[in-house]
């Protein structure tokens, strides 16, 4: 078992890239299931490189693979991303 007082001094790391994403902020909760459905990551103060408000960012629960001791293993691809797959000729 864990606290959520526990979870949330953990960093959040993304496996796609090896950035620390922040630390988890607050938690979704389905009342009818009583399961986490996403955790959300308090934002940085930047978008997309300039300063500005804060954006949360939400993980739904089946993107964290591995919750360790110190750190918490998500896939998170950025919103807006464009993958460019070359067409062969």
């Amino acid at each position: 078992m864990i606290r959520i007082s526990e979870f949330q001094l953990k960093d959040v790391v993304n496996v796609s890239d090896g950035k620390k994403l922040g630390n988890i902020g607050d938690i979704e909760i389905n009342i009818q299931t009583g399961k986490i459905e996403a955790v959300i990551i308090n934002g940085s103060g930047r978008v997309l490189g300039f300063f500005g408000k804060d954006e949360e960012i939400i993980i739904p629960w089946k993107n964290i693979l591995k919750v360790g001791e110190d750190v918490i293993l998500v896939r998170y691809k950025e919103i807006g991303e464009v993958v460019y797959h070359e067409e062969e000729a």
